[in-house]
């Protein structure tokens, strides 16, 4: 896979020290990489080469990434397994934790930077990646969660939190993909096929952390731990697995409808997503 390449490359000019080596521990650890793949399937269905992508989708999973070694930490979900394996924290301790999570955050943005896409795209590009990542997108998500899941009783308050939390995050490859591509114009229905996307993925989360064990679903099953409001705790399975396939179809739909776009690969991923069990 292309990307499991660029990301051994993108921490190569990084001094060597045990920050790295959480860095490392946690960036490599596998993963499904949806989202930087998720760009590359965008300028591939525009007709450009997937390369162009390389830094911005080095970028994206490292945010990614961060986020989950935070969102792990104790004062957040305090949880002990992340994909197969012991959480950065656990492995290492959760001071270098907290800084392999601020590494690879401000590293992101060096890759961003490092893109040779034209300046003023790629401008637009990291622009698009802070607005996603930051406290107007995933960060705004994550807060929602803390503060508010615990109490939450009806479903738009939740569709709110996973908007940003998840959703952002979704979108930022594939508007990226659009503005590398010379589609900038496709933005905002790019932003709308990553909201929906994301909704359909969280919800299947919630569905599969219910349906499988934590070696099977390879992280822990920390939400009825935590008490946590889940689409499955208020909508119930069978009507949260119905919402799920709903929001999956329109966000194929929407794929369908961008002018000038190929889109049977992504269309295919998005299936394959929706077919997974972790």
């Amino acid at each position: 896979m292309r990307i499991e390449d660029v990301l051994k490359d993108s921490l190569s000019s990084v001094h060597e020290s045990r920050v790295k080596e959480a860095m490392l521990y946690s960036l490599l650890a596998g993963g499904k990489r949806i989202r930087p793949n998720l760009l590359y399937a965008v300028l591939r269905g525009y007709g450009r080469d997937e390369a162009e992508g390389d830094s911005f989708a080095a970028a994206i999973e490292m945010i990614h990434t961060y986020s989950l070694i935070h969102d792990d930490l104790p004062a957040m979900d305090n949880d002990d397994l992340r994909r197969g394996r012991k959480t950065c924290h656990k492995q290492f301790d959760e001071a270098t934790a907290i800084l392999a999570g601020d590494g690879l955050l401000t590293q992101a943005f060096a890759s961003a930077a490092a893109s040779e896409v034209p300046s003023d795209i790629k401008g637009k590009c990291i622009a698009v990646l802070a607005e996603m990542a930051g406290p107007d997108g995933m960060v705004l998500g994550q807060d929602l969660d803390i503060r508010e899941e615990t109490g939450v009783t009806d479903w738009e308050s939740l569709k709110t939190i996973h908007k940003y939390k998840t959703g952002c995050l979704l979108s930022a490859p594939l508007m990226i993909g659009a503005l590398i591509s010379g589609h900038g114009d496709d933005t905002e229905k790019w932003h709308e096929i990553g909201e929906t996307i994301g909704l359909a993925f969280q919800i299947q989360d919630d569905i599969l952390d219910v349906v499988l064990t934590a070696e099977e679903f390879g992280k822990s099953n920390s939400d009825d731990r935590n008490s946590k409001v889940t689409s499955v705790s208020l909508l119930g399975i069978e009507e949260a697995e119905k919402l799920m396939i709903r929001l999956y179809e329109r966000g194929k739909e929407l794929i369908r409808s961008v002018s000038g776009f190929q889109s049977d690969e992504l269309v295919g991923m998005i299936t394959d997503i929706q077919n997974r069990r972790k």
